[in-house]
């Protein structure tokens, strides 16, 4: 069973990474500007792998160079590198974030476990099934509506674990321009 494929387009070669699952639909979601994933049933023999990718070809060769220009146009966020930062600014970054979620908590009803702040290398933030959350320290020096849409974003799943409309509507309850606050986000590279 194939695990990985390679697209070739001129110089540019993309990979497709495969995860089989307990899925009905296939599905493809590019990741960067050289990584597809393709999300397919377990039993989806690989020639039928092949064709839709190549089916789908086009597709991702145009997304991929959107993540292209994307990530050309990214700027990096005024945080200096964490190893410059003193025992005292990380303690202060942590209070801060640690403060909007205490205050997201009670406004939305939810409850986490711990509130980790580190230096994430491909996320702003993230939720454990246990409810742990976690922040990129980054977010301590963007503008207050970008860390406050993260906090709302990771809070959501304590209600829904996934990107369902229900949870992008829990999402919109609590931060109504969440469309322009997440493109906003999208303009900074981690």
């Amino acid at each position: 069973m194939i695990q990985e494929l390679n697209l070739q387009e001129n110089d540019q070669e993309i990979h497709i990474l495969v995860i089989r699952s307990a899925r009905k639909s296939l599905g493809l979601e590019v990741r960067d500007q050289n990584t597809v994933l393709a999300r397919i049933p377990v039993r989806l023999p690989d020639r039928e792998l092949k064709q839709f990718v190549e089916t789908h070809r086009e597709w991702i060769l145009k997304k991929t160079q959107i993540a292209a220009q994307r990530e050309e146009n990214r700027k990096a966020t005024p945080a200096p590198p964490l190893e410059s930062l003193s025992k005292t600014d990380r303690m202060k970054i942590q209070l801060k974030i640690g403060k909007r979620v205490r205050h997201y908590c009670e406004i939305m009803g939810v409850k986490v476990g711990w509130v980790t702040v580190k230096n994430q290398k491909t996320r702003w933030g993230s939720c454990s099934a246990k409810g742990n959350v976690n922040f990129n320290y980054q977010l301590a020096f963007l503008p207050e509506e970008l860390l406050d849409y993260v906090v709302i974003h990771e809070l959501a799943h304590r209600r829904h674990m996934d990107h369902s409309k229900e949870f992008w509507a829990e999402v919109e309850r609590y931060c109504p321009d969440y469309r322009e606050r997440r493109e906003m986000l999208k303009q900074f590279a981690l």
